[in-house]
């Protein structure tokens, strides 16, 4: 399954993309973190070493409902790392943290409304409740008038089938998007995630 936006219809029979659903921002958004501006989380700036997991590339395309690039948004990212650890003080998960990975970084996008970055999948990871949450990506994006927040989530994950808060939503398989294999020019090993976001008017 590749994650792509969905086309609906307005009244005159014009196609309109499904506006991108929300979702929780969480307790661990970095707020005492400066986020990296190299939009390569899987090497913090400054350090010759890359973090540990499974390298992951995500790109897409901000969008408008009408299928109109958003150029220029401000997106931030943040995750856990691969024990899926977040790097936040109020986090009490007992795996450890990963010198080499931060997990906050801002970019944004081009003219076209594209953006990507270079990260590591994240891990699951046990919430207070004892509930288990699947690996997943928190997203902010900010156009000229919209804010959204919102997670993306990876197929074939079991928790997937259980998370309250991807399965809060009517269609929760919008959030989630597939695993390719990369093309040539990146690593062996890597794996690529497209991730289509659109807002309601830019």
């Amino acid at each position: 399954m590749r994650q792509t936006s969905r086309t609906q219809m307005n009244a005159g029979g014009t196609p309109r993309l499904a506006i991108t659903p929300p979702q929780i921002v969480g307790p661990f958004y970095p707020v005492t973190e400066r986020p990296d501006l190299a939009a390569n989380l899987a090497r913090p700036s400054g350090s010759a070493d890359e973090a540990r997991g499974q390298l992951l590339y995500v790109r897409g395309r901000v969008l408008t409902r009408s299928g109109e690039p958003v150029p220029h948004a401000r997106i931030e990212i943040w995750q856990a790392n691969a024990a899926g650890k977040y790097r936040h003080p109020s986090d009490t998960n007992p795996a450890p943290l990963d010198p080499n990975f931060r997990g906050f970084a801002q970019l944004t996008t081009d003219g076209a409304g594209r953006y990507a970055f270079r990260t590591i999948k994240p891990g699951r990871y046990s919430t207070p409740e004892g509930e288990m949450r699947p690996p997943h990506i928190h997203f902010t994006v900010e156009g000229r008038i919209d804010r959204l927040v919102t997670q993306l989530y990876f197929a074939g994950e079991p928790e997937n089938q259980t998370d309250r808060w991807l399965n809060s939503l009517a269609q929760p398989e919008r959030l989630i998007a597939s695993l390719q294999a990369p093309p040539s020019h990146l690593e062996m090993g890597a794996c690529v995630a497209q991730f289509d976001i659109v807002l309601p008017s830019g």
